[in-house]
């Protein structure tokens, strides 16, 4: 029989790291992989380093690390390379008085054994994507969770857009999450809403430039190192597209389905397809479709227009047996609350009803 991944792991466990703990406590392997073959297992691995310096230092115990992986049973072969994962970014400057955390997102995603996992104390998980950007999805997004929180659910709002955040802005939070080890982190509260963006880690106008595997390690670290105390639904504001975060999200995560945002316009239904064909492929429930800017009504002399048209969501809905959920008017107060910072569905506008229908319809259906 084979060396396992866990056997490896216990053996690189053991080597020790002169500032203390080991390889594999301080999160330093990368890449494992395991090939079997007749004349026994080849086995590779990367030591990444949070930074060049201590590259420099841990670059001595690589010897040391294959060794213990080339003394297990069946090992043949063992190739190691030591690598850093790059200078440590400045963290936003923290209030005063209180001490920033020593925390760090973007770091490449660890093992999972056992296929999608649950989130403890968290009953439901519904991904909220898009084919295309700029259909709203995130707007649904935040609004659909207030609306969820102003009819006595427990929600959680997670921005998974890591390369554009705007929950911040949206739901009007900008101040840094703290982390008191510098491992779990505290999520802020806004209109009733638990709520975490990698946006609240940065400066507005900060870029995130990141390969796939940082962008799946962050991901991860969104999802289970923040302390989101118990909650009936998590909302998950997906970024546009097909992608890794997606592809990470379902595949890790139980999620209790998805649902899909898209204007009624031909070109965004195309995308939005795409979308639902991503979720089928990945075994992920579809809850229903959402037609946002569905009409639009000017606010001088009241006549309305559909400027992107009508029903085009609503008809692909019934044409792929999925619910539709709703449509969402287009209008002024709608941007003009998002950029304030206080959804629209926190106030008692007429254009909050209609979040409130959909977040009505989910807990009827038991989706929320």
């Amino acid at each position: 029989m084979g060396v396992s991944h866990s056997e490896v792991m216990a053996a690189l466990a053991r080597v020790k790291l002169p500032q203390g703990g080991d390889l594999v406590s301080q999160d330093m392997i990368r890449a494992l992989s395991i090939d079997e073959s007749s004349g026994g297992a080849s086995v590779r691995f990367v030591i990444e380093a949070p930074s060049p310096e201590i590259a420099r230092a841990v670059a001595a115990l690589q010897p040391q690390a294959e060794s213990a992986v080339r003394a297990l049973p069946g090992v043949a072969t063992v190739q190691a390379v030591t690598t850093a994962h790059g200078p440590a970014a400045k963290p936003a400057a923290p209030p005063p008085g209180q001490v920033a955390p020593a925390l760090k997102i973007g770091q490449h995603p660890t093992p999972q054994q056992g296929g999608p996992q649950k989130l403890a104390g968290i009953d439901r998980i519904i991904a909220i994507g898009s084919g295309k950007g700029g259909v709203g999805k995130s707007t649904v997004s935040s609004n659909l969770a207030v609306a969820l929180a102003r009819q006595g659910r427990r929600v959680g709002l997670l921005d998974a857009d890591i390369y554009g955040p705007s929950q911040p802005r949206m739901m009007g939070v900008n101040r840094r999450p703290g982390s008191p080890d510098g491992k779990i982190i505290e999520p802020l509260r806004a209109h009733g809403v638990t709520m975490m963006s990698l946006g609240l880690m940065l400066k507005e106008d900060e870029a995130v430039i990141w390969r796939g595997p940082m962008i799946m390690g962050a991901l991860q670290q969104l999802l289970t190192q923040v302390a989101w105390g118990p909650l009936d639904i998590l909302l998950i504001d997906l970024p546009p597209g097909t992608g890794d975060i997606q592809l990470t999200l379902c595949q890790r995560t139980q999620l209790t389905g998805a649902i899909v945002v898209s204007t009624p316009q031909d070109v965004a239904l195309l995308d939005a397809r795409k979308a639902l064909d991503m979720f089928q492929k990945l075994k992920t429930p579809v809850l229903g479709l959402i037609e946002n800017m569905s009409t639009f009504c000017c606010p001088n002399c009241g006549h309305e227009t559909q400027i992107f048209g009508h029903g085009g969501v609503q008809a692909d809905a019934h044409r792929l047996d999925l619910p539709f959920l709703g449509e969402l008017p287009l209008t002024l107060a709608v941007r003009q609350a998002g950029d304030s910072g206080t959804p629209i569905a926190a106030t008692d506008a007429p254009e909050a009803e209609a979040y409130a229908r959909i977040a009505h319809r989910l807990i009827a259906g038991g989706m929320a």
